[in-house]
C-alpha cells in the first residue's frame, strides 16, 4: 500500500478511494471563467482541480479562485519557482512541479520549505518528452527506466530538504511506456501514484488510450489518483474518468450499462434501444447493472448477473430482473417499463 498524502480535505494513497482530477483550458488570469469550468467539472464528478500557472497574473489571480472554489486547487508550476511561492501563499492545496526545472537546489529548497509549512503536497511530475540530457544520454533515448530514474532524481532531492509530501506522475503518450513505467515505480516506491496517459488525443482516441493505460494499472492495483487528457471539453475527461474506475472495477457509482453486439437474432434496432437507455440511465444515481440485450437467446439467460434488464424480440420483448423473466411488454414500451422497474429497485 502507498503512503497517504491529502489534498486539501481528499485523500490520495492509503487505500483511500482512486479520484478524478482535471484541468481547466481557460486563462487562469479570467478569474470568472475559470470559476465557471471548475463547478462544471465538479458538477460532472471532478474531485481535484489544476490550473496552469504561467505567469504573475495568473499566480495572482489563484488566491481569488480558492476562495470560491468547490473542490481542491492544484496549481502547474514550471521554471519559475517564485509563482510556486506565490500560489503556496495564496492557499494553493498542492503544488506540481517537476524539481529539475525550476532552478537550482536553493529554488527547491525554497518551494519545499514553503509547502511543509503550510502542509501543502507536491506532485513531482515526470514527462517522458521532458526528461534530462544525462538520463536520455544514459539510456539512448525516453524509456521506462529512464523516466523512473527521473522520478527518483526528483525524490532524493525534495527528500533532502526532509520533505515527503510527495506524489509521483510518470506520463508518456505511448500506452505501453507509461504502464511499464508506473509499474516500476509501483515496485521500487510507496509514494502515492498520480497515473495518466498525456498527450492522449481526441475523445475518441484519448479515452481509448487512457482506457487501456489507466483502466489496465488500477486493475492491476496500481494507481490513487488519475487524469484522462483528451484534446476536448474537460468536462469530457472527468466522465471517461468515471467510465474508466467503473470498467475496471475500481468504483461502483451510478449505473451500468451492458449490451450485446447484436446479430442476425437481432429483429428490433437494438443500438438505438441501448443508446436510448443509457441517456436515460445518466440520470439514475443507483449503482445497478442494467442489460439491453438484442434476442431471448442473450438475454435474460447470458445479463443473469445484471440487476434488471430488456431483451428484444418480435414486436416484443421481455423486462427481466435478476435474470428471471417479468414480463413481456410491446416493443415500444420497453424502455419506459425498463425504468418503471429500475424505480422499484
Amino acid at each position: 500500500m502507498t503512503r497517504q498524502i491529502r489534498v486539501g480535505g481528499v485523500p490520495i494513497g492509503g487505500g483511500a478511494p482512486v479520484t478524478i482530477q482535471s484541468m481547466t483550458n481557460t486563462r487562469t488570469d479570467d478569474v470568472e471563467a475559470t470559476l465557471r469550468q471548475i463547478r462544471a467539472l465538479a458538477a460532472a464528478g471532478c474531485q481535484i482541480v489544476r490550473v496552469a500557472v504561467p505567469d504573475l497574473e495568473a499566480a495572482r489571480a489563484v488566491g481569488k479562485i480558492k476562495e470560491q472554489c468547490p473542490i481542491p486547487l492544484v496549481v502547474d508550476i514550471h521554471f519559475d519557482y517564485k509563482l510556486a511561492l506565490e500560489c503556496v501563499a495564496a492557499g494553493a492545496d498542492k503544488v506540481r512541479i517537476n524539481p529539475g526545472n525550476i532552478g537550482g537546489e536553493d529554488h527547491v529548497k525554497a518551494v519545499a520549505r514553503a509547502c511543509a509549512q503550510r502542509g501543502i503536497p507536491i506532485r513531482i511530475g515526470v514527462n517522458g518528452g521532458s526528461l534530462e540530457k544525462p538520463i536520455l544520454a544514459k539510456y539512448g533515448g525516453v524509456c521506462p527506466e529512464a523516466m523512473v530514474e527521473s522520478a527518483f532524481g526528483h525524490i532524493r532531492l525534495l527528500e533532502k530538504f526532509d520533505f515527503t509530501d510527495i506524489c509521483v506522475s510518470l506520463k508518456s503518450s505511448s500506452v505501453p511506456m507509461t504502464m511499464r513505467a508506473y509499474q516500476l515505480m509501483h515496485e521500487q516506491s510507496d509514494y502515492p501514484l498520480h497515473i495518466g496517459v498525456t498527450e492522449a488525443g481526441t475523445v475518441r482516441m484519448g479515452t481509448l488510450k487512457s482506457a487501456v493505460g489507466i483502466g489496465g494499472l488500477l486493475a492491476l492495483g496500481i494507481g490513487d489518483t488519475m487524469r484522462v487528457s483528451l484534446s476536448a471539453d474537460p468536462v469530457e475527461e472527468v466522465y471517461a474518468a468515471r467510465d474508466i474506475l467503473k470498467a475496471a472495477g475500481v468504483r461502483r457509482e451510478g449505473a451500468e450499462l451492458v449490451s450485446c453486439p447484436t446479430c442476425g437474432r437481432t429483429r428490433i434496432d437494438l443500438i438505438a434501444l441501448a443508446n436510448q437507455v443509457e441517456e436515460r440511465l445518466k440520470g439514475v444515481d443507483k449503482p445497478i447493472t442494467v442489460a439491453v440485450m438484442g434476442c431471448a437467446v442473450n438475454g435474460p439467460g447470458e445479463a443473469a448477473a445484471a440487476d434488471c434488464g430488456i431483451a428484444g424480440g418480435v414486436e416484443e420483448g421481455l423486462l427481466f430482473k435478476k435474470g428471471e423473466i417479468v414480463k413481456k411488454v410491446p416493443q415500444d414500451q420497453l424502455v419506459d417499463e425498463l425504468f418503471a422497474l429500475i424505480d422499484t429497485l
